[in-house]
């Protein structure tokens, strides 16, 4: 041993002893157990550290090969698992400090060389020191190199961060524990000045840095994902931490104050007292000035970090007598940022934009801390302070305004920030503001609208709030009137602002509103009128005004008969005023003759467009309060009722107007209409309110009705027909070229109703075709249009499509569907555009009168001319169903002949695109015709059109079933029926079926995409409807049935083509789509023939009859189908549910017929091949199908009905063979609870069907496999499928009926279930992941488990093991989703007891109240009130578990007398809890009801008990609750009793 131990000792120390050898030789002692050296560990360990340490200390030289390899040999030594073996064993081993030493200078090394090789190793060393506590000491006991280690860490990082380089774990990880073990240091430390200085000097600088590089940095995919998604967040949070302890603790604030408050202030707190030497706020602005980072990034860095050291300031120290200090702090840290240097005369131009966003940004947040910390009292700071706050945010608010930023948010975010806090900040530069950030400010970005918006509506409150609304406008007056760059202005009022001034103004008195009326008519009177003529500016100024005008009288409160008289008469005189000193003088000017040239002038334009908004105004107005305020004097109702026959007969818009003759306003009207813009907006409005006005009288003029309805629609044509145009923002006073087509379309189809009976037949055909236009259009851009908020066209027009108006509007109906047909048609190829006779050519012809059968019920007839009229309407009506018939006719025809229109891929993207628009209508309101034409249109792109060979299939497959989705939908309509007017309806389903068969050769290759199996459901769904149609009719059911019949049975599903002798080429879509049809015929005939009465025996004989050959044909295609599916492949999806329908529609026939119950009896022997040969493939591939639902659905359903016929098992197997078969499917990995869920029904039924028909020896062997399932080894082994499987089938077992020896043996070992799913449940609640999992569906089936067991569980311990499953379920700290699901089943388990079980709940009244007092709890948690409410969802989830607390609570008052004894108690629990959390009102709302119906339960001793022994803080509580109680819940119970019999 000796030599063995002085060998290595003295080779290790030998200087002839090469390193390499060295290093080998210290290797081997490290892992062999043949090595033996007292304190072998700690030697190695000395004898790596001083090599190390001599290296860097200059003792020794090495190579750089040998250094990596110590320092790897250190890492795999700390790292070892034999290390950490022994220290767990309680061995004592250290590394000296000298490594901490070597690491940190290793790490600044690589600081100060700006490279980060080679340090993978010493950050490897450092983490496993880190992490293992006996190694940390080294730095633990040594502050300060803890501190370094940190400091060096953190600057590594940023470096790392500012690199374009990808970021990695392990630098961020090493740096997380770091920052984790000095926050226990710093925490254990007694000296705050020390701490204090730590930070500043060493930490303070890189920490801020890094934060601002973590929050800025543009993650990407090539950096470490748990860097990016979880370590940036936490170490942001880690330095927020380490800066509030180490520079704001409590014994420090001192100092702050000291350094922070004026000397007066300090004298009257603390007279005598010297002053502190630590200047904490002077330090931290020093180290904030001084130059950590580059210049770039230092002004970025400084704004971030202001904003987060005073956040950190206000949560230590904000408390209402230390508000003076904190505004000082907020002085000074203003004073770091570079904002403050403009106050100080700085030049604007050294602020970049990027710049001036990152400083206001900052200032923002500052402000923004102030406010939500309530730090400045207007009065306080007045009285005492001699306004210090208010001069600071003054000389803000006058460098905000000197300095105008408004193209960035968040300026005009901290002017609105300065207003909250006091509006007299800003009210001297009121003017400035409201023209730097309103009349003035060109705003068009929404992220900068938007706090805009915000800023002038705080604005709006704020002076409404005040009643100085009118001192506001003078404001704006005083702006819109300045000589400025008019043209370049935005209009004054934006569809967010006027939304906000309309509920300001229906706050205001109605004389405030006037005063601001009269304020704007008169200036515009004397100031702008007479100087309006040829000049720009003015008619800018006059619009700007005109729209304020407009804003107010449309979007204040209208006069009515309570409206005081003085208000009525004054805003009389104000529209006068407005009539004769504005409206008429504007009339004059425009109705001067002009030339061509002058007529484009922008005064004049200008001009045009503010006098026809003022007239359009003026009319509205003077209407709407006519009719609504009895005391008002309408001169326009006045002078409509005064008019004379010959003048009623023009109806002008002149006529209204007083003083303005009919010449000059046909002047007017042509200036108007010489451009595209407000002006003539307006006068398509004056147009409309004619119309309406001519409605309201007695006898309307419908001449004048149809010119009106015709001039509106066509002072728009020309501008909709160039396609050209902007979204629009509802303001009628800012209408350009482009936003006049949408708001011109806006105004035609938000006033259709009164237009539609108005137009003629072609403005229909116009608007419908423009409709569609507008709406493919929109299709096209519906992602880019969606987020704008703004009106566009495409919008309106979906709108429309959307509403419920449009199938009201028949006509336009009708007509949009001719437009969509001509569309279809269009879309076709060149060579099938030109011919004819095709189907879509004849449906859009222009010359058949489609709508006759709408408008002929409309039309007034002579009765002398009667007879001919009548005569001529039928003859139309049938010229529309001729050729209704003959398009029938020809798609039969082409798609016998097999002559189908070939269609390319953006030929199919058309059609889609207009299928898409076709599903908006709503296809189950249509007329008969227009359901033919549709139905028609539909059957001809199935039948006559056919894609090239170079088409997308899956695009090809969308098109087809959107075509059969629509053709249900026109199925599920009044007028279906309609249909077979002009169709036999075997012809129909043979043309779908010939045309789909043909099409399917493209599809071999796409039959597992999701789309092939929506195809056949869509196709299967048609099929299915139809028939069931043809039944329902019962005219020529059996011919259409046998012709369809004979048709499949012709069919082969070969690659070829449709129809062929053999079956060698087998295509596997033509044969699923040959037995879905087949299948759904089965089902369709089968249903039909079940549902048949006694009596018609002989029509269940003939379509028995007919089934016959069908049947044999889907037996022939089945096997066909397997024989081509692949060994070992799964069965294809779509045979089940053939077969099953095969296997009901043979045992169907056998019923009927009275055959014996034998297999060999009632079904022929290759049939009984065939289902037994399918049984033992689904049982094979059930275990392995996974989550594929769609398949277990459909074998579930066929072994269901399978096993319903015993005899049909093949050999020896029993119902046991296909239970194993579900407990083993149950056990599956891709099996989940949600799969379970989704299978509830399905396996239910196929136990029902096994239980029903086995033996009470199989039915034993079945328990027996439950409750092996359910032994306690599974868990311990962690099977926990199996047991998931075995509680899965227990559950479904309780759902199905059971009678004689089978009911007796399951409930012999209910006690063993329950006692088994006790255990199961004390072991799952241990692992947090088998909640969901496990302990839910146990908590489920306990429930069900003791509602079956009312009356046959007699044994009350039995029952009361519920409550221990209960009371071992926890209910904190579980997901949101896990607590919802946890809290029902607890819920179910307590109220199945509560419910059934009534004798055993009295004995174990303790568990019952201490499980239900556990719910109480949790519910109060999770429903506790938040800052933020997070996913309403969840919400609504607590809510719902709120909602049945209240529920059991109510019961225990109404059902069980014996708990009176209990209510004391039950109120003091939850009292106790309710203490402890303030919860949100709606929960609260739930548990205070149901508590209440406790304390009726509870007698005068009760309540005093309850007074005189809650604690103190509890009884606070009590009390409140008592009170309420009897204020709202025992009054209105007693006024309910008085009146009850």
């Amino acid at each position: 041993m000796a030599a063995i131990y002085s060998g290595i000792y003295l080779k290790l120390k030998s200087a002839k002893t090469s390193w390499e050898d060295k290093l080998k030789l210290a290797r081997f002692a490290w892992v062999s157990h043949q090595c033996v050296l007292p304190n072998k560990e700690q030697v190695l360990l000395d004898w790596v550290s001083h090599a190390l340490v001599s290296f860097y200390n200059k003792k020794t030289e090495l190579e750089d090969e040998v250094v990596e390899k110590l320092w790897a040999y250190l890492d795999n030594v700390i790292h070892s698992r034999r290390l950490q073996n022994l220290l767990k064993s309680g061995k004592t081993i250290g590394l000296s400090f000298s490594i901490a030493q070597v690491i940190n200078e290793r790490l600044s090394e690589a600081c100060s060389q700006k490279t980060q090789q080679n340090i993978g190793t010493v950050l490897s060393c450092s983490s496993g020191i880190l992490s293992t506590p006996s190694l940390s000491i080294i730095y633990t006991a040594k502050c300060e190199l803890l501190v370094d280690l940190l400091s060096k860490l953190s600057k590594l990082a940023c470096q790392q961060l500012a690199s374009d380089d990808a970021v990695g774990s392990q630098l961020f990880s090493v740096l997380q524990l770091t920052f984790a073990q000095y926050l226990l240091i710093q925490r254990q430390q007694t000296n705050p000045n020390r701490v204090f200085g730590q930070v500043t000097s060493h930490l303070l600088q890189p920490c801020l840095l890094l934060r601002h590089l973590l929050t800025v940095r543009s993650w990407t995919q090539a950096d470490d994902n748990h860097v990016r998604q979880h370590l940036s967040r936490e170490i942001r949070n880690q330095v927020e931490t380490l800066l509030q302890a180490g520079l704001f603790q409590l014994e420090l604030f001192s100092s702050y104050k000291e350094e922070l408050l004026p000397e007066q202030e300090l004298q009257e707190k603390k007279k005598g007292a010297l002053k502190s030497l630590l200047l904490p706020v002077n330090t931290m602005q020093t180290k904030l000035g001084s130059g950590f980072c580059e210049p770039a990034l230092h002004g970025a860095v400084v704004a971030g970090s202001v904003s987060l050291l005073y956040k950190l300031f206000l949560d230590s120290y904000c408390k209402a007598e230390n508000h003076l200090a904190c505004f000082h702090m907020l002085s000074r840290l203003f004073g770091c940022l570079r904002l403050s240097g403009l106050q100080q005369g700085m030049r604007e131009d050294t602020l970049s934009p990027v710049d001036w966003s990152t400083e206001l940004l900052a200032l923002e947040q500052l402000l923004n801390l102030v406010l939500s910390s309530d730090i400045y009292n207007v009065a306080s700071d007045r009285i005492r302070h001699k306004e210090v706050q208010f001069g600071f945010y003054r000389k803000l608010a006058q460098m905000l305004m000197r300095h105008s930023q408004a193209s960035i948010p968040a300026w005009f975010r901290c002017l609105k920030l300065l207003m909250s806090l006091n509006h007299l900040i800003v009210e001297p530069d009121l003017d400035d503001l409201v023209a730097s950030a309103w009349i003035d400010a060109r705003v068009s970005e929404p992220r900068t609208k938007k706090p805009q918006e915000a800023l002038i509506s705080t604005m709006f409150q704020t002076y409404s709030k005040l009643r100085q609304f009118p001192r506001l406008f003078e404001e704006v007056l005083t702006v819109i009137c300045w000589p400025a760059a008019d043209e370049l202005r935005l209009p004054v009022f934006s569809a967010g602002l006027t939304i906000k001034l309309r509920e300001c103004l229906l706050e205001l008195p109605p004389n405030q509103i006037l005063d601001i009326l009269c304020l704007f008519v008169e200036k515009c009177q004397t100031l702008i009128i007479p100087a309006v003529e040829g000049s720009a500016d003015m008619a800018l100024k006059l619009l700007s005004v005109s729209s304020v005008l407009h804003a107010f009288l449309f979007n204040m409160r209208s006069l009515d008969d309570v409206t005081p008289s003085p208000v009525v008469l004054r805003t009389q005189s104000l529209l006068a005023k407005m009539q004769k000193g504005i409206i008429q003088p504007l009339m004059e000017l425009l109705q001067a003759p002009r030339g061509e040239e002058e007529k484009s002038d922008l005064w004049l334009r200008k001009a045009s467009d503010s006098a026809l908004l003022l007239v359009y105004t003026w009319v509205e107005v003077d209407t709407l309060f006519g009719i609504s305020c009895s005391k008002y004097v309408s001169r326009t109702a006045g002078i409509a009722g005064a008019l004379t026959e010959p003048a009623a007969r023009h109806w002008g818009i002149s006529t209204f107007l007083p003083g303005v003759e009919e010449q000059c306003w046909e002047r007017v009207m042509e200036l108007a209409n010489s451009s595209a813009s407000t002006s003539k907006y307006c006068l398509e409005l004056l147009t409309l309110q004619k119309m309406k006005m001519i409605l309201m009288q007695t006898k309307a003029d419908l001449q004048a009705l149809q010119h009106a309805a015709a001039f509106i629609l066509e002072s728009g044509r020309s501008s909709m027909s160039r396609g050209e145009s902007e979204p629009w923002d509802g303001d009628s006073s800012a209408i350009s070229d482009l936003t006049y087509p949408t708001a011109h379309w806006h105004l035609v189809i938000s006033n259709l109703t009164i237009l539609l009976p108005y137009i003629s037949l072609k403005d229909v055909e116009y608007i419908a075709n423009v409709l569609l236009e507008t709406l493919v259009l929109a299709k096209a851009q519906e992602a880019a249009t969606d987020q704008e908020p703004s009106i566009s066209i495409g919008k309106i027009s979906l709108g429309l499509m959307h509403s419920s108006f449009l199938p009201e509007m028949k006509v336009l109906h009708c007509a949009f569907l001719t437009s969509l047909i001509h569309q279809f048609a269009r879309v076709l190829p060149t060579a099938a555009r030109d011919s004819v006779d095709l189907p879509l050519q004849q449906l859009s012809a222009g010359n058949i009168p489609w709508h006759e059968e709408i408008l002929a019920p409309c039309r007034p007839v002579d009765p002398l001319e009667a007879p001919s009229e009548n005569k001529l309407l039928k003859d139309e009506l049938s010229l529309s169903w001729k050729t209704l018939e003959k398009v029938a006719e020809c798609i039969v025809l082409l798609a016998k002949n097999s002559c189908p229109v070939i269609l390319n891929e953006s030929q199919l993207e058309s059609c889609l695109r207009l299928l898409e628009i076709a599903s908006l209508l709503k296809l189950d309101s249509l007329l008969p015709s227009d359901c033919t034409r549709c139905f028609l249109v539909l059957l001809s792109l199935l039948a006559n059109t056919r894609a090239s060979v170079s088409c997308s299939k899956l695009l090809l497959l969308k098109f087809l079933s959107t075509c059969f989705h629509l053709l249900r939908s026109l199925q599920a309509g009044r007028n279906a029926n309609s249909v077979f007017k002009v169709f036999h309806a075997s012809d129909v389903l043979e043309a779908v079926m010939t045309s789909q068969l043909t099409a399917s050769k493209f599809f071999t290759d796409v039959l597992t995409v999701p789309v092939w199996a929506q195809y056949l459901q869509e196709v299967q769904a048609f099929l299915e409807n139809f028939l069931q149609m043809i039944i329902e009719r019962r005219q020529s059911v059996r011919l259409n049935l046998e012709k369809f019949m004979s048709f499949l049975v012709s069919c082969k599903p070969d690659v070829g083509a449709a129809k062929s002798k053999g079956w060698k080429n087998w295509n596997p879509a033509a044969g699923q789509l040959l037995l879905m049809a087949f299948t759904t015929l089965c089902h369709v005939v089968t249903l039909y023939l079940q549902q048949l009465p006694e009596k018609k025996l002989r029509s269940v004989d003939v379509l028995s009859a007919l089934l016959e050959p069908v049947v044999l044909q889907m037996v022939r295609t089945v096997e066909h189908g397997l024989q081509s599916n692949t060994q070992n492949q799964p069965l294809p999806v779509a045979f089940i549910p053939s077969v099953t329908t095969l296997l009901k529609a043979d045992l169907s026939h056998a019923v009927k017929k009275g055959w014996q119950k034998e297999p060999s009896g009632f079904l022929e022997q290759p049939h009984i091949k065939l289902y037994q040969k399918f049984y033992s493939q689904i049982l094979r591939e059930l275990p392995c199908a996974g989550g594929n639902l769609q398949f277990l659905q459909s074998a579930l359903q066929f072994l269901t009905v399978f096993c319903s016929v015993p005899e049909l098992y093949p050999g020896k197997e029993t119902a046991v063979m296909v239970v194993f078969a579900i407990k083993k499917l149950l056990t599956g990995p891709a099996i989940t609870t949600q799969v379970i869920r989704s299978l509830e029904m399905e396996l239910t039924e196929v136990l029902a069907q096994l239980l029903g028909n086995c033996s009470a020896e199989e039915f034993y062997t079945i328990m027996r496999l439950l409750l092996q399932g359910l032994d306690m080894r599974n868990v311990w082994q962690q099977k926990a499928k199996e047991v998931l499987s075995a509680v899965t089938l227990t559950k479904l077992l309780l759902s199905c009926p059971l009678s004689g020896d089978k009911e007796k043996a399951f409930w012999f070992a209910s006690p063993q279930i329950i006692t088994a799913l006790a255990m199961q449940t004390k072991e799952a609640c241990q692992d947090q992941s088998l909640i969901s999992t496990i302990v839910v569906p146990i908590l489920e089936t306990v429930a069900a488990l003791l509602r079956q067991g009312e009356g046959v569980l007699f044994n009350p311990h039995h029952v009361a093991l519920a409550f221990s499953i209960l009371l071992t379920v926890p209910l904190d700290h579980l997901k949101t989703e896990d607590y919802h699901n946890v809290f029902l089943g607890v819920h179910e388990v307590l109220f199945s007891i509560v419910q059934c079980h009534p004798k055993v709940l009295l004995k174990a009244a303790p568990s019952f109240l201490n499980s239900f007092h556990r719910l109480v709890v949790s519910v109060m948690h999770e429903g506790r009130q938040k800052g933020d409410r997070g996913n309403t969802d969840e919400f609504e989830d607590t809510l719902k578990c709120a909602h049945l607390v209240e529920r059991m609570y109510t019961h225990i008052a109404a059902e069980m007398e014996d708990f009176t004894v209990f209510s004391a108690f039950i109120v003091a629990q939850y009292v106790t809890e309710l203490q402890k959390v303030t919860l949100h009102p709606a929960v609260k709302k739930h548990l205070t009801e149901g508590i209440y119906h406790i304390l009726d339960l509870c007698i005068e001793r009760d309540i005093k008990f309850l007074n005189a022994s809650l604690p103190a803080g509890v009884r606070e509580v009590f009390k409140d609750l008592y009170n309420d109680y009897n204020h709202y819940h025992k009054a209105k119970k007693q006024g309910e009793e008085k009146y009850t019999a």
